[in-house]
């Protein structure tokens, strides 16, 4: 298995640069404009899945820099960066490779097919000052950028969000020979980089310490379209989500649509003579969370949770009936959406959409609680879904970790869970006053409210720009 690793490793990323001096010639074709002002910004995955990257695009963006956003086609990006001049979009294609042999002889592929997609891509672009790679996935994207960047003389700059290794050993355990090539891979190739950013404190003392990277903390921050959403805007969010996503019903038997609460906005009332809104007293209570459907969440914590809330409910408990949004694409999603399907709650109802990016943050701002069962394959990351809520104001119930101190206040901001039984209980606690303006859930928002917190390009600007030497 190791000796497969390193066959796919080898043909990845050293088969490729045999071909740099075939493609060499076509960078010779693109105008020989100022290197220093282009930006290649760079995912080996699906780019309107990826905010962070998105951000960074922006952000350079809106200081006038030429941005070439590369990375897989599918989920549409943000309509901001859709429509941005500076801004290019370089798409990738997703291969698919064929279910046939051994599953290493199919990662090998994959890696050498990666590897010259990469390498096409990168050498077609014109040649950028500067290269943000997101990491993970690194294999082969770390080696085959970096070769790039030397060739083109380009600084590259890596972005650490998480470890590969640490991912791939949820599937094959931490010991497994394939795990500890990749965390040398990742190690080693991340020094030779110009500049390291990272996601948390934790993370950039990781780096120094096991792999002699020194790097800079960039914490997530929400961008300046997560907010609240105003309860005259909550009538009209509510109904044009019914109306939206109401034909996935037909197609997916086991996803399930926003609900008829929706539809019948259940959550708002209007006053048609005056035009205003008010929430209504015994409107059911909307509960988020939003998911990549991948093994570091456990999503049955949150189904065992509502489990026991209905069975309070349906024993006289005061309590409100929810709605419980779980919004997301992933791997697993249809395996959750089975065990959903098997549930036969009376006063929760649960739907599983994908939202647009820009219905995502409009219906965060109209949630009254936000539930994160993210739990970090190295637990040195943190959950941006949690930032993008608390941009919002919204509470968050959320797993415990090693590091989600850095970001989630027990009894401060929200509440940290490590089970089911413990969520029930908060759950049940939160909600045992709603939607008194009094109860804990109010001041959790109101402490939120008065934290003011940076926005995404305010601490970009400070901490990231400087890196870019013409700024």
């Amino acid at each position: 298995m190791a000796a497969a690793f390193w066959l796919s490793l080898s043909g990845g990323i050293l088969l490729p640069l045999l071909l740099l001096a075939l493609l060499w010639r076509r960078q010779q074709q693109h105008p020989p404009g100022p290197a220093a002002r282009r930006v290649a910004v760079l995912v080996m995955g699906d780019l309107g899945r990826s905010p962070r990257m998105q951000y960074h695009a922006l952000s350079l963006a809106h200081r006038g820099y030429s941005v070439a956003f590369i990375g897989y086609a599918g989920t549409k990006p943000h309509s901001e960066i859709v429509c941005n001049d500076n801004i290019q979009m370089v798409h990738i294609a997703e291969i698919k490779i064929w279910q046939a042999g051994p599953k290493v002889l199919q990662y090998i592929a994959k890696v050498i097919i990666q590897s010259f997609q990469l390498l096409h891509t990168m050498l077609s672009i014109a040649k950028p000052g500067y290269v943000l790679l997101q990491n993970p996935p690194g294999l082969p994207s770390i080696a085959v950028t970096w070769a790039v960047c030397r060739l083109r003389k380009s600084k590259l700059i890596i972005d650490w969000h998480n470890y590969g290794y640490s991912i791939m050993s949820l599937t094959h355990g931490e010991k497994h020979p394939i795990v500890h090539i990749a965390k040398w891979y990742e190690e080693f190739f991340g020094r030779l980089s110009d500049y390291n950013i990272c996601v948390t404190n934790a993370m950039k003392e990781h780096l120094q310490k096991n792999g002699n990277i020194r790097a800079i903390t960039l914490y997530d921050k929400p961008a300046s379209f997560f907010k609240e959403t105003p309860l005259q805007n909550q009538h009209k969010v509510f109904m044009k989500l019914a109306k939206v996503y109401a034909p996935f019903k037909a197609q997916r038997a086991a996803e399930s649509v926003l609900p008829a609460e929706f539809e019948k906005s259940a959550f708002t009332q209007l006053d048609v003579r005056t035009g205003t809104v008010a929430h209504q007293k015994d409107r059911p209570a909307l509960l988020i969370s939003s998911t990549s459907w991948t093994e570091d969440e456990d999503f049955s914590i949150l189904l065992k949770a509502l489990e026991e809330y209905e069975h309070s409910l349906s024993n006289g408990a005061k309590l409100p009936p929810l709605v419980c949004v779980i919004t997301g694409k992933g791997p697993l999603k249809e395996h959750y959406g089975k065990l959903i399907s098997l549930l036969h709650f009376k006063h929760i109802q649960i739907c599983t959409p994908w939202l647009e990016a820009e219905d995502y943050p409009l219906l965060l701002g109209s949630a009254d609680l936000g539930v994160c069962l993210h739990k970090s394959s190295s637990g040195l990351d943190l959950p941006m879904k949690v930032v993008d809520m608390f941009g919002c104001c919204l509470p968050v119930c959320a797993v415990h970790f090693q590091c989600l101190h850095e970001l989630v206040k027990h009894e401060v901001n929200g509440l940290v869970f490590r089970n089911s039984s413990e969520l029930a209980e908060q759950l049940k606690t939160l909600f045992s006053e709603f939607p008194k303006v009094e109860g804990k859930l109010s001041v959790f928002r109101r402490n939120l409210r008065a934290a003011k917190q940076l926005r995404w390009d305010e601490s970009w600007a400070q901490i990231v720009f400087p890196l870019f030497g013409d700024s």
